[in-house]
């Protein structure tokens, strides 16, 4: 029998790419989709691109008989909520921010609010399933990676689990609008946008703890981590590039056989020979990763570009899912990237 799953805040862009995604799945049926807004309507007309949705998907409010509730909501919102969910016996999978951090403090610092749930932090499996999928697989409450930092770690993860580089790490990353998500803000607008490039939240965008946390455990040590993130106009991808200085005696053939070893059996994870782009991840959960060494000045260069509401939000969830409940990692997730 297929696994009933629900989708709280369907409405926004990594809503409505779960929805499609989780449509196409052989052993998944949607049986409920949850928003504030647009009740009573049909999903296949809020999210219009849902050509297939079935016309009992309605917006509501209650998530039904789901057994996994997938969540993708603002900061502090899937807490409020997430253990009613958990009493009643179902997985939540939280694509949004609220169980990323270890640390309650940090949501205070980095968030600006208390966290409603900190016990639940404890348990939380932070979900980057390439390198956490042993304990995905037990987890009731998975914490589905930001898309800076699914980027920055797969990056950066065969060097700093090899111990190859120093803690010194510089990600500076580039998105696409989408990753803002639903907002008429100026700065979105296209006008604004368009033909323009402009970094932001420097020091003190929200997935810079989440990057040094995960970087830390990597390490075994806490990075000294510089982040900056750009916005650029076009739709989806994003590409992080990366630095770090390489450990005395360390070289580009012990890179390179690092990231050979971390990603060999990984199904979503390619290495490339040359710089990726993030056109050739487009509507795929793929992520390529590209690394090399600045033998002049003993620094490693690492790259990974991906598909910023696919491999960085929904795909992943949807990855996360299939590890957690028996299926292929790939089921749902087999479409090859759009070209041109």
């Amino acid at each position: 029998m297929p696994t009933k799953a629900a989708i709280v805040g369907v409405t926004g862009y990594a809503g409505g790419e779960l929805a499609r995604l989780v449509l196409r799945h052989p052993e998944a049926r949607l049986v409920a989709v949850v928003a504030r807004s647009h009740q009573g309507e049909p999903l296949r007309a809020v999210q219009p691109h849902l050509h297939s949705a079935p016309d009992s998907l309605v917006i509501g409010l209650e998530v039904g008989d789901a057994e996994v509730v997938f969540t993708a909501l603002p900061a502090g919102e899937a807490a409020k909520q997430a253990a009613g969910w958990l009493r009643d016996g179902r997985t939540v999978i939280d694509i949004g921010s609220d169980f990323r951090l270890r640390d309650p403090m940090l949501y205070e610092r980095w968030y600006g609010y208390a966290h409603p749930a900190p016990d639940l932090l404890r348990e939380a499996v932070y979900g980057l399933t390439e390198l956490t999928r042993d304990r995905v697989r037990t987890a009731r409450l998975i914490a589905n990676p930001g898309c800076y930092p699914t980027a920055a770690l797969l990056a950066l993860a065969p060097a700093l689990k090899a111990g190859l580089v120093t803690e010194d790490i510089v990600v500076d990353a580039k998105s696409g609008v989408t990753g803002a998500g639903h907002s008429v803000e100026d700065a979105y607008l296209f006008g604004t946008i368009d033909e323009s490039v402009r970094p932001y939240g420097v020091p003190k965008h929200r997935h810079t703890p989440e990057i040094a946390q995960e970087a830390a455990a990597l390490l075994g040590k806490t990075p000294r981590l510089t982040f900056t993130p750009h916005l650029i106009p076009m739709n989806r991808g994003l590409i992080a590039s990366c630095y770090a200085p390489l450990r005395p005696g360390k070289s580009a053939r012990d890179v390179a056989g690092a990231y050979a070893r971390e990603y060999a059996e990984e199904p979503f994870v390619r290495v490339l020979d040359t710089y990726p782009a993030t056109k050739a991840t487009l509507g795929s959960n793929w992520c390529l990763v590209h690394a090399l060494v600045d033998e002049e000045n003993a620094r490693l260069v690492a790259f990974a570009a991906l598909d910023n509401l696919v491999k960085g939000a929904a795909g992943s969830a949807l990855q996360n899912f299939n590890a957690r409940f028996g299926y292929p990692e790939t089921m749902g997730l087999e479409a090859l990237p759009l070209w041109p």
